[in-house]
């Protein structure tokens, strides 16, 4: 097998001052950083008075802001028997809203869960090619969640379900700053210098990709354990980024996501996030 990497064309930024290169690397210095940022002042968003039709039928539960959006756009969604034609109005209750005919119940309390997800199975409610998805695992008794972002059909490890869509969103914003573990397993030769290169962010096939925490972890023979961080979700971002250095990734798990850690739950099983636990985490957020 030919296991030479092919050329790169990536484009780096310039190289490091010499107080960057002074600061710690690895690990210890991505959990000593704070998980999250909290927003702009500008960026935050007002949580009582008149909101957005989208925003309220978010925290509702009835699906993220784009779902809601997308809802509108279906015709699907109506206020006091009228059909509503965009997201914008503003509103401060869910009064006379309805979905498909139904009346929106009121918001209940913001919840969170952790899912071990199994590889073999698709982050969503349907898949029009017949492949299993999370909901087939999950138990039949839980309320409606939707997850946090999305872990592809071979990619296993801790995905968040939450009934708020506006606080799904809120995690899954790349301006959010909420951090992002995997492990991955991969074939070829890869350095710890090299890995490092990433703490100034890649740009691959025209994508920018920013900064990455990345630790050899261990090496047997040519296949290594590599655990990287990062605060963005783009498509296959991990996988991409070793492909890109020539690794062949034959596993992808991930591990955190933001305060909250897949530890020792077995493949499959779900969990409740304690409430104090969520509420010390959002406080975090801003």
């Amino acid at each position: 097998m030919n296991t030479r990497r092919p050329p790169r064309t990536a484009s780096r930024p310039a190289p490091k001052s010499a107080g960057d290169r002074d600061a710690p690397k690895g690990r210890r210095a991505a959990r000593g950083a704070a998980s999250v940022l909290k927003p702009k002042p500008a960026e935050a968003e007002r949580e009582d008075g008149p909101q957005r039709i989208a925003k309220l039928l978010a925290r509702a539960g009835v699906g993220s802001r784009r779902d809601v959006e997308r809802m509108i756009e279906e015709g699907r969604i109506a206020l006091n028997g009228e059909t509503v034609a965009q997201p914008a109005p503003l509103l401060a209750s869910l009064d006379g809203l309805t979905v498909d005919g139904n009346p929106v119940a009121k918001p209940v309390s913001t919840r969170l869960y952790r899912f071990h997800k199994p590889a073999g199975c698709i982050t969503a409610a349907r898949d029009p090619k017949g492949r299993k998805t999370i909901y087939d695992l999950l138990p039949k008794d839980l309320p409606r969640l939707m997850p946090v972002g999305r872990l592809d059909y071979n990619t296993e490890g801790l995905l968040l379900l939450t009934n708020d869509g506006e606080f799904k969103r809120r995690l899954e914003l790349p301006a959010s700053g909420v951090e992002r573990t995997y492990r991955a397993r991969a074939f070829g030769d890869i350095s710890q210098a090299e890995l490092e290169e990433l703490a100034m962010g890649i740009e691959i096939d025209g994508v920018r990709y920013g900064k990455i925490d990345a630790n050899l972890e261990r090496r047997t023979g040519r296949n290594q354990w590599i655990e990287m961080t990062l605060t963005e979700g783009k498509n296959r971002e991990v996988r991409k980024v070793l492909e890109h250095f020539g690794l062949q990734v034959s596993r992808l798990i991930r591990t955190r996501y933001g305060a909250f850690e897949l530890g020792g739950m077995p493949i499959g099983a779900v969990d409740v996030v304690p409430r104090d636990e969520l509420f010390k985490f959002r406080r975090q957020m801003g």
